[in-house]
């Protein structure tokens, strides 16, 4: 069952989905004069906000040919163990996160913020609304994975805290009919 509310479940704060401050971050003592006084918001996905959550993953380089997005999106939704959640600033979709437990450990995927506004801390602030979605069904241990050539995106997440687990991460499809071929290598 596909939840579409895009209001349930919204993460802290005093207002219903407001996303409370990350420790240590730093905040100019005005915002600009734009949509970036609006306030923040992250809220689980509602039906209506998939395309623009696409979108914003086309842009920021997330989507890969074997992975449909909109397919990851519904089979995220179809149960309470994992959600989209989407920091919105008025109806702008500005981050994601894609979050879920598995009974054992916390994970997430599909971290990202508007390439056109990297810097304003959205990062930090999905993630720490990712970590409180984990902490509200009682998961302790969060984990993510991270293409090996992104470097970047490994700086960020030692920032907040992650450390590389000395593990190997092995996959295996079982359902080769809904993986589409990956290109060869090389």
């Amino acid at each position: 069952m596909s939840r579409s509310d895009g209001e349930a479940g919204a993460v802290g704060g005093e207002a219903e989905g407001a996303v409370p401050p990350v420790a240590g971050e730093d905040r100019p003592a005005a915002a600009p004069a734009d949509d970036r006084q609006t306030a923040l918001l992250v809220r689980n996905i509602a039906d209506g906000d998939v395309e623009a959550v696409v979108d914003l993953w086309e842009r920021a380089g997330l989507t890969r040919p074997w992975n449909d997005p909109r397919r990851d999106i519904a089979f995220a939704r179809r149960d309470d163990h994992a959600t989209v959640l989407v920091a919105a600033v008025g109806t702008a979709i500005v981050a994601t996160a894609m979050v879920g437990e598995d009974g054992h450990r916390g994970w997430v995927y599909y971290v990202t913020s508007d390439p056109a506004r990297r810097g304003e801390g959205l990062g930090r602030r999905i993630m720490a609304a990712a970590e409180e979605w984990l902490l509200a069904r009682g998961v302790w241990k969060m984990h993510l994975l991270v293409r090996a050539e992104n470097t970047a995106a490994v700086s960020f997440y030692e920032h907040l805290g992650f450390s590389d687990g000395r593990v190997s991460c092995l996959q295996k499809v079982i359902r080769p009919d809904l993986v589409p071929a990956r290109p060869e290598a090389g």
